[in-house]
């Protein structure tokens, strides 16, 4: 397989950026390339990035509660657009009934706060692929 590239970003309002500058930094060591968007984006503005840089997967940081709806607002938007690339969203703040919730939403994965840096990798690898060989789905622990 080729190299897995992958765009992070937070949505919103939402300014911890922790997270997601220590998820790239964990792919990037997995051989990953790693666009990081920062914060303060919209579904637009990730939406526009992914046309541009053709990831095989978005990565949303969440740590507010805006990712309840700036989630699914965003897989719309790339579906709209003709885009199929798989969202998966981490996060701390993230409950075990909201990550159904986002599945349900097509969020192709959900990577909560507690799991390891090979699991964050293995879902982020799994979604790619899935993407890569034009599967859908839910992927992840």
């Amino acid at each position: 397989m080729s190299q897995e590239h992958v765009l992070i970003a937070t949505l919103g309002l939402d300014q911890h950026e922790n997270g997601a500058i220590a998820v790239a930094r964990i792919l990037r060591e997995a051989q990953m390339k790693v666009g990081y968007l920062g914060r303060f984006n919209t579904p637009a503005t990730i939406v526009e990035a992914v046309r541009i840089q053709a990831p095989d997967v978005v990565g949303v940081s969440c740590h507010s509660w805006e990712y309840l709806e700036l989630a699914p607002d965003l897989v719309r938007r790339l579906r709209e657009a003709g885009l199929d690339t798989p969202v998966v969203i981490g996060g701390s703040v993230i409950t075990a009934g909201d990550a159904a919730r986002m599945r349900e939403a097509g969020v192709a994965g959900v990577v909560h706060g507690a799991v390891s840096d090979d699991a964050i990798v293995e879902v982020i690898r799994g979604a790619a692929r899935a993407h890569r060989d034009g599967e859908s789905g839910v992927i992840g622990p």
